[in-house]
């Protein structure tokens, strides 16, 4: 069977239809009650950059909730954490600074979207206020909002995401297992399952 692919704007809505009008007026270019609200109570969002060639990269961050700092009514910091050091995003950002945002709650089915311009700081009077389990940020992602809304449920719903009782085995091996199958590491799966095991947790400010 052959593929039949889209080549233009105007195939694209002969096949999905025009926007509805709420979803056409949803997106705001400041920050709502609601929406610090939302982010005052989200631990976790995903971060996509893309560089001058358009290569992109979707980096996830975790914090207990609250981990985004709100600047001002157009301005968020989002802190770094320790990490494996390939900064895919940050060195994207360098050359590229448009960003888009996913902010997500456990058990909430929608999500908030942020898309912006950002800049990378190494130091400011609001680090002090990013300071996790004695960790002091050594870097933070600054995102002037250019466009938020809160996009719909139906992902979640249709992934079940949130429901336990959906989630069933992956039958997929260790994390461990993982790295040794698809990676060339000297470490054995014994060693990668030492380093991934339980003082894992306790290195994530470390």
């Amino acid at each position: 069977m052959s593929w039949a692919e889209i080549g233009s704007e105007d195939e694209l809505r002969e096949l999905l239809g025009e926007v509805l009008p709420r979803a056409a007026t949803k997106d705001r270019q400041r920050l709502h009650e609601r929406d610090r609200d939302w982010l005052a109570a989200s631990p976790f969002c995903l971060i996509a950059t893309s560089n001058d060639q358009g290569d992109c990269d979707v980096s996830p961050k975790g914090d207990p909730a609250g981990f985004v700092h709100v600047i001002d009514d157009t301005t968020i910091a989002i802190p770094d954490r320790p990490g494996n050091r390939r900064a895919d995003g940050f060195l994207n950002i360098l050359k590229n600074p448009h960003v888009g945002l996913i902010f997500l709650i456990p058990g909430r089915n929608e999500t908030l979207r942020i898309n912006g311009r950002a800049r990378l700081i190494r130091e400011a009077p609001f680090f002090d206020d990013l300071i996790v389990k004695g960790h002091r940020p050594h870097l933070a992602l600054v995102v002037e909002i250019e466009q938020i809304f809160f996009h719909c449920a139906k992902a979640f719903l249709r992934s079940s995401l949130w429901k336990p009782d959906a989630w069933g085995s992956d039958g997929l091996p260790s994390h461990a297992r993982l790295v040794k199958e698809v990676q060339q590491v000297e470490e054995s799966v014994q060693q990668l399952e030492s380093y991934y095991g339980e003082s894992y947790a306790n290195r994530l400010y470390g």
